[in-house]
């Protein structure tokens, strides 16, 4: 088991190296990574030398692309949840821009920090203005809330990698059943759920031998692809859809 998902974690490593393009703008060196935002664009971070260290930094473009969506951020509501998303991955903002400083020695950790703070925030807010009138992730938690669902929120583990994964909720383990992870996902997309995938190997051997990873997928608008759904089974990620989460209550509260 520990051979299979060694392969599975060094074939991970060497997609993102592949798939990841650098080019010269003036002082910055552009980071074209493989990770697709919801226009399947591919996300770009920029880093230049600052201080003896990195300076990386999305210049701005996930808080005005979710502007220029109709998502305004300027509620203390909401810029208190953005704040404690982007703590989560050590990372803060400049304006509209989303910033982390780097060592040399911590550059790859900061940048995967970089990237799930950028697809975290997305997902958090994505059509989070008039249309919808809630939050996805204040809609679950209220959910776990209303049914005595017992929970530790925003769990962050090390991973095998050294990488640094952040969960929603973690549900202690009892008599009946193993700790549980749980990932909420508002826009599910082959990338998020793959990212999600990777964040359950990669702490596999930091938690319980027997913990079971959930995945909560957003399908109020959108019924998630069978290539999202197939991504988190192959490695033993419980997808739960939002519409048929009655299913799991029993099991999630035991």
């Amino acid at each position: 088991m520990i051979d299979e998902i060694q392969k599975l974690l060094e074939q991970y490593m060497v997609w993102l190296k592949d798939k990841t393009a650098l080019r010269q703008v003036k002082d910055w060196i552009e980071i074209t990574t493989p990770y697709l935002d919801r226009h399947n664009d591919y996300l770009q971070i920029y880093a230049k030398r600052e201080n003896g260290g990195f300076l990386l930094t999305d210049d701005g473009y996930t808080i005005e692309d979710l502007r220029r969506s109709g998502c305004e951020l300027e509620s203390k509501k909401r810029k208190d949840l953005l704040t404690i998303t982007l703590n989560g991955f050590g990372v803060k903002t400049d304006g509209d821009a989303l910033v982390v400083h780097a060592s040399a020695d911590n550059f790859s950790l900061r940048k995967h920090n970089m990237i799930q703070a950028m697809l975290a925030v997305n997902d958090l807010f994505y059509l989070a203005g008039p249309i919808v009138s809630s939050l996805f992730l204040e809609d679950v938690t209220a959910w776990l809330d209303l049914h005595d669902i017992r929970y530790t929120p925003r769990v962050k583990f090390a991973g095998n990698s050294g990488y640094d994964h952040l969960f929603d909720f973690v549900i202690p383990a009892s008599k009946k059943q193993p700790e549980r992870i749980l990932k909420v996902i508002k826009h599910p997309s082959r990338d998020t759920a793959e990212l999600v995938a990777f964040a359950c190997i990669d702490t596999k051997e930091v938690r319980p031998p027997n913990s079971r990873a959930y995945t909560i997928l957003n399908d109020t608008e959108h019924a998630p692809s069978t290539s999202v759904l197939d991504a988190l089974r192959s490695y033993n990620v419980s997808p739960v859809l939002w519409s048929r989460r009655e299913e799991v209550r029993e099991e999630l509260a035991a």
